[in-house]
C-alpha cells in the first residue's frame, strides 16, 4: 500500500506538469515569461481579454518586466507555476 501512494505522489508533478486543464492559463503564462515575444505581441494574442487602452498598457508594461529578467529567473518562475499548480491540484483532490 506504502508502494501505491509513493507512485501516486511521484505521478502528480508529472499529471501538473503536463497540463493545468486550463489552456488559456498555460497560454497566458508561456507568453509571458518567452523572452522572444515582444509586449506587442504578447497584447495582440491576448486581445480578445484586453478592453481598453489602459489594460494594453499594463500588459505591454507587464510583459516588459519580465523581458528585463535573466533566463534563469523566467526558467525559476515557470517552475513556481508548475509548483503552483501541484498544489492547487492535491489542495483540491
Amino acid at each position: 500500500m506504502k508502494l501505491v501512494t509513493v507512485l501516486m505522489l511521484a505521478a502528480f508533478p508529472l499529471y501538473c506538469y503536463a497540463g493545468s486543464g486550463c489552456s488559456v492559463y498555460e497560454d497566458l503564462v508561456d507568453q509571458t515569461i518567452d523572452p522572444t515575444q515582444s509586449p506587442a505581441e504578447y497584447v495582440a494574442a491576448f486581445q480578445e481579454f484586453i478592453t481598453d487602452n489602459a489594460t494594453a498598457k499594463a500588459a505591454m508594461e507587464l510583459k516588459q518586466c519580465y523581458l528585463n529578467q535573466s533566463n534563469e529567473t523566467l526558467a525559476n518562475f515557470d517552475q513556481m507555476m508548475v509548483i503552483s499548480v501541484f498544489s492547487h491540484v492535491l489542495l483540491n483532490c
